[in-house]
């Protein structure tokens, strides 16, 4: 977090959307969050973590994202994060990320980038733990992985054609890409939480 004094005051988190409100509001992607929405399931072990976390005194029990349904780790994203705030029971607030740059640029990827989705993790009295950004860290080593791959195979290959390959290629890796989302956020949370 960029400076001790957020915008993000109790007021102004209660003013977010819920997932159903935000998901009835969007005008992209709709379809295809809806699909992974519905076939994600948190594993018995992940829901055990997340209560246990949202249990503890200084754990977890409010979640801010930030997202816009335009972007595809939003659309894989937000899905799983929704489902994390079911499990564990934390009260969950959307926030369009280009309607409200102004908690956005307290939360950019290495002080400089709009990445989304965030996830902003907040204890019942509104204290604020940690934030988690875009993707896990396996995806971000994939998905380069994967762009470059599709640059060697074909080094011509349109921005369109490399955009539609890109898609293909980590879509398949989605399911994979979401259950090291909850691994990664629950590891995260419980080292913030133990220091």
């Amino acid at each position: 977090m960029a400076s001790n004094t957020s915008v993000v005051t109790p007021q102004r988190f209660s003013e977010g959307f819920s997932y159903p409100d935000y998901m009835a509001q969007i005008n992209v992607n709709k379809e295809r969050m809806d699909g992974y929405y519905h076939n994600f399931q948190v594993s018995a072990e992940d829901e055990a973590s997340l209560k246990a976390l949202a249990a503890d005194p200084n754990g977890p029990t409010k979640m801010l994202v930030l997202g816009e349904d335009w972007c595809g780790d939003v659309v894989r994203g937000l899905p799983v994060l929704a489902k994390m705030a079911e499990a564990a029971g934390w009260e969950m607030r959307v926030f369009p990320r280009d309607q409200h740059h102004d908690i956005m640029n307290e939360f950019l990827k290495e002080g400089q980038w709009m990445s989304i989705p965030t996830a902003v993790f907040y204890t019942s009295d509104h204290r604020y733990i940690l934030h988690w950004i875009e993707r896990p860290e396996v995806a971000d080593q994939e998905q380069r992985e994967i762009e470059e791959a599709i640059r060697v195979e074909n080094p011509d290959i349109s921005d369109q054609e490399f955009g539609r390959e890109r898609r293909t290629r980590t879509g398949a890796r989605a399911e994979a890409w979401q259950q090291a989302t909850v691994e990664e956020i629950i590891s995260k949370l419980q080292a913030g939480i133990s220091s």
